[in-house]
């Protein structure tokens, strides 16, 4: 399982998209999402998170 952003609580920063070193997240509808089958489990993006939005698999 990938990580997790919880769209209800982005703020649309773009933070976790300039630090991803998969490129798996994008932009839709003013929200950003993670690609589930790119995702690396890395953790970078939830490190960046100004309001703790992303979810680790083991926290969903």
């Amino acid at each position: 399982m990938a990580h997790l952003i919880k769209k209800e609580e982005c703020i649309n920063c773009g933070a976790c998209e300039e630090v991803c070193p998969v490129n798996c997240i994008i932009e839709k509808d003013e929200k950003r999402f993670i690609n589930s089958e790119d995702c690396i489990d890395c953790g970078a993006c939830k490190e960046v998170c100004p309001v703790d939005c992303i979810l680790a698999p083991e926290e969903q």
